[in-house]
């Protein structure tokens, strides 16, 4: 039973929710002034005082930017590679993950330091060669050479198989092949429920990740019929009348919707994969 003096005082409790309440306004604020700039006039970015105040001009600006980029199309697009991508390394990033935390096999520690030493390697020492190998296969300009790449990633195997190795125990596993469960079975019915968090964690990572990926998608992608969102977002700033921030902002809001939806679907997990193993029972 806890004493009361045990308990914050009110002082401290408006301050701690004056400090959140500060973090959450300085987080939601660039989104706010986002959308205020999609909905006012042309010149709004550059008035002063700056504009704070929401206007009535978000569909026209928007309407202007899908008449000078195919916004759905491209929208579709990044759904569809980031999608696919996502659900191909949750796939195999976990099985790796798993056989990496519970079982023991020739070479089992090399391997898995080989998998951590590409962490270390930049990305953009990757793009040469990997360009190579697309232009043997005839997957430049096609949605393959986006998402074949980016299937399994050595962060996810290391952030599974940190997860498993702590999360799910030997007896578990043992108690399931007393039962007679094969492999696949222990990992579908066992290991899977258990980790649900991390692979919620691994999945938001990465589906943003592939939406917001601009360079590879620049260099692969020829036809604007095939362009991701990021990408046709790139016509809007080539406009010779000047920049037109009102459009820009509406189309670049659309866009992130997607993202936004995304994290508040899976946010439970998501918190619940980042905080796993910080609080001792």
């Amino acid at each position: 039973m806890k004493n009361i003096g045990d308990q914050p005082g009110l002082p401290s409790k408006i301050g701690y929710y004056l400090f959140l309440g500060i973090g959450a306004f300085i987080s939601v604020f660039p989104f706010y002034w986002m959308f205020v700039i999609a909905s006012n006039p042309r010149g709004a970015a550059s008035t002063l005082p700056p504009t704070v105040t929401i206007s009535d001009q978000f569909m026209s600006n928007f309407t202007r930017a899908t008449g000078m980029m195919d916004f759905w199309t491209a929208l579709g697009n990044s759904l569809f590679v980031s999608t696919a991508v996502t659900l191909s390394v949750l796939f195999f990033c976990s099985l790796a993950g798993y056989a990496f935390a519970k079982y023991d096999f020739p070479y089992k520690h090399f391997l898995f330091f080989f998998v951590l030493c590409t962490l270390f390697v930049p990305q953009q020492l990757s793009i040469l060669p990997t360009y190579v190998i697309m232009t043997k296969l005839e997957w430049i300009n096609t949605f393959k050479a986006l998402i074949v790449p980016a299937m399994v990633n050595a962060f996810g195997i290391f952030w599974m198989r940190q997860y498993i190795a702590t999360s799910v125990h030997a007896e578990l596993l043992e108690a399931g092949r007393i039962d007679g469960a094969g492999h696949l079975r222990i990992f579908t019915t066992v290991v899977v429920p258990i980790i649900t968090p991390a692979l919620a964690t691994l999945g938001i990572f990465t589906f943003m990740n592939i939406w917001n990926d601009f360079f590879w998608p620049l260099v692969i992608l020829k036809d604007r019929s095939n362009y991701t969102i990021q990408i046709a977002l790139q016509q809007l700033f080539t406009t010779r009348d000047g920049l037109d921030y009102g459009m820009i902002m509406s189309a670049t809001f659309m866009a992130t919707l997607p993202l936004l939806l995304v994290f508040l679907g899976f946010s439970r997990w998501f918190i619940a994969g980042l905080t796993s193993g910080a609080v001792k029972s």
